[in-house]
């Protein structure tokens, strides 16, 4: 079966948002609470949300603080991944992964391709493992983390998504989702 097996229990993920750029406020970031309304619907748990200026050791500082706390177990960061001079979200990210989800770029690439054509190839959107958390990078504008979540990330946190789901990944799913 592929998709939502409706019989399965859920299971909410423990997530945190983080917004990098220079500009914004709480006031003005829509790419961040459009992530946090998306990831709450879901029925997942949002412990944690910040914007931080993008600067490698300011992002690392945030990132290296929820990965302490073992409730967050994704984080989606929103902003940094083009190639303007401040775009250093990868560069403050990848050190920090122990492994890369090559095929999440390339999800979000196609299904990105859709609606801003090529202009998708501006995007170093990428996701990876740090720890035992998953940390998802998106471009920072709001229909790019529209294109992220719907479809893509809300099927891959459900946890009764098959064939399989990130949620079997994390210690604490690990003998629920098979």
């Amino acid at each position: 079966m592929l998709g939502i097996d409706p019989t399965l229990p859920f299971h909410p993920l423990g997530m945190a948002v983080l917004t990098i750029s220079d500009t914004r406020t709480l006031a003005t970031d829509t790419s961040g609470a459009l992530l946090a309304e998306r990831l709450v619907s879901a029925g997942h748990t949002l412990h944690g949300r910040a914007i931080v200026v993008d600067d490698i050791d300011v992002i690392r500082a945030q990132l290296r603080q929820w990965l302490l706390r073992p409730e967050v177990e994704v984080i989606l960061t929103t902003g940094g991944t083009g190639f303007s001079p401040r775009d250093n979200t990868p560069e403050a990210v990848r050190p920090l992964l122990r492994r890369e989800m090559d095929g999440f770029s390339v999800a979000f690439h196609q299904k990105s391709l859709q609606s801003v054509g090529v202009a998708s190839m501006q995007s170093r959107a990428f996701a990876g493992q740090a720890g035992d958390a998953f940390i998802f990078c998106v471009p920072g504008s709001t229909g790019a983390c529209r294109d992220a979540w719907d479809g893509l990330l809300e099927l891959e946190f459900d946890s009764r998504h098959k064939p399989c789901s990130i949620a079997g990944a994390l210690p604490r799913l690990r003998d629920v989702c098979t």
